[in-house]
């Protein structure tokens, strides 16, 4: 059994135990799940062309970003949160720590409420209560959320690590399945004619820019833990090409599944509602029955496993003194309540547009840094030895580089004034360009305020580097 490492430690080529196709799998595995479904749903609202123009083209220039930094976590041998410590500080690293678990609480708490809707119809076809979408099924949705955040949470607890792998596979197959139902479901009622040439009535346009930023919000954050599996892999291919691979597979099929299944049912019914944009949603429109119910229903478990389970570790960095159950309860209980936000609000699409807003306005700049620090700044002279040393170079002034952490933040402030704008809201969005805006300042301040301070680390690294190769 292979030994898990602290973000302090290099992993060594003995414990590199993941192979191309395990990491293949593996990306495979974390999108093929509902949340990717109902992101290509949600672009329902550009047409099935512009969905199509923003899935196979956002997603190679999200997971080149992954890979980029599953590069990294290869090389350096430590996890992406890891990396924050030498851009932001060893007490930097906290903010990056935060928002991660934030993200990571937010996508739980959208797979919680895919469930609690597929229980809304479990029980209007068992017991006759409202129905999601139907006057007084709030309540309905609201017990849902809970049980199937409390099974995830115990499942947590019991079982820890152990049973995540062989659940995310047997659920990836049976998602698999279901998707595959669910298209030959599609063709049957609805021809490819029909959908190309749909088009959402002008109140539910959906503008480009925010299909391509909620696009590219949703698979660029994947990078903020890709560093935890490629630390582990033997090869360079395996930490770069497996995880684009695997994700893209993953994401074209299943988000475009997702936009085929919103406009087939909008075009039979003749109302298009991007806020059964979910799973469950599609299914029933479609005729599929119990079957698909209940996979969605475990296949959001098996989804919140991996997240509640990785949530809580961000936890336990920022208080150490937290044990793994203690912060997994926290982060289950956390996540049941987050869910009842759309809930109460009665609008999904608004909380998941508003949540795809944050993390696109916080993760882009902060990969960002990342890559340019990485790359052009340090040359990939990391010292994981130095990362939790209060007397070394990635200390700074009382554990915070104030140059990184300003750069993020000007890189965030990019974000909201380009997401704002005429450009942002009608051409590539605010994503891109600010992710460029935000590499250059941070190259520019690197290179400038940060400069004595390169060098001289750059010189110690050399010297040790020369000194352990003779």
């Amino acid at each position: 059994m292979s030994k898990e490492y602290p973000i302090t430690e290099a992993v060594p080529a003995e414990d590199r135990h993941i192979g191309f196709m395990d990491m293949t799998l593996t990306w495979m595995g974390a999108n093929c799940q509902p949340g990717t479904w109902a992101i290509g749903g949600t672009l329902a609202g550009v047409g099935f062309l512009g969905a199509f123009g923003i899935t196979m083209i956002a997603n190679p220039i999200a997971f080149l970003v992954v890979a980029l930094l599953g590069y990294v976590g290869f090389k350096v041998g430590t996890s992406t949160m890891g990396l924050t410590r030498v851009v932001f500080g060893v007490h930097g690293t906290k903010l990056p720590t935060i928002a991660n678990a934030i993200n990571i609480l937010g996508w739980t708490s959208v797979s919680n409420f895919f469930a609690a809707i597929t229980v809304s119809y479990i029980a209007a076809g068992i017991f006759g209560t409202p129905a999601y979408g139907e006057p007084g099924s709030g309540i309905i949705l609201a017990i849902g959320a809970a049980i199937n955040g409390i099974i995830s949470l115990a499942v947590v607890r019991i079982a820890g690590s152990r049973s995540i792998k062989v659940a995310e596979r047997v659920m990836m197959i049976l998602l698999i399945a279901l998707t595959t139902w669910i298209t030959v479901a599609v063709f049957r009622t609805t021809s490819l004619a029909e959908i190309m040439a749909w088009r959402p009535s002008p109140e539910n346009v959906l503008p480009m820019g925010i299909g391509v930023d909620a696009m590219l919000a949703f698979s660029m954050t994947w990078a903020t833990v890709v560093g935890e599996f490629t630390r582990y892999t033997k090869t360079k291919m395996s930490a770069t090409l497996a995880p684009m691979l695997g994700a893209n597979l993953a994401v074209y099929w299943f988000a475009l599944v997702g936009t085929l299944g919103v406009i087939s049912v909008a075009i039979n019914t003749g109302v298009f509602n991007p806020n059964n944009a979910d799973p469950s949603s599609i299914a029933i429109s479609l005729g599929l029955g119990w079957v698909a119910l209940l996979v969605v229903i475990f296949s959001t478990v098996t989804t919140n496993m991996v997240d509640i389970y990785t949530a809580a570790y961000n936890v336990m960095n920022l208080f150490p003194k937290m044990n793994f159950n203690k912060a997994v309860t926290f982060v289950g209980v956390s996540c049941i309540f987050i869910s009842w936000i759309p809930i109460i609000s009665g609008s999904f699409i608004d909380y998941f547009f508003a949540f795809v807003g944050v993390i696109g306005a916080i993760f882009p700049p902060l990969l960002a840094v990342l890559v340019v620090d990485y790359y052009l700044i340090r040359k990939g002279r990391y010292q994981v030895e130095e990362l939790d040393n209060p007397k070394g170079p990635y200390w700074y002034k009382a554990g915070f580089n104030v140059y990184g952490i300003g750069t993020w933040m000007v890189g965030v402030l990019s974000y909201v004034l380009l997401r704002n704008s005429e450009f942002g809201l009608n051409s590539i969005g605010a994503i891109i360009p600010g992710f460029f805006i935000t590499g250059l300042i941070y190259y520019v301040v690197a290179k400038t305020a940060m400069k004595k301070n390169l060098d001289i680390e750059n010189e110690a690294y050399d010297l040790k580097a020369s000194g352990t190769e003779n």
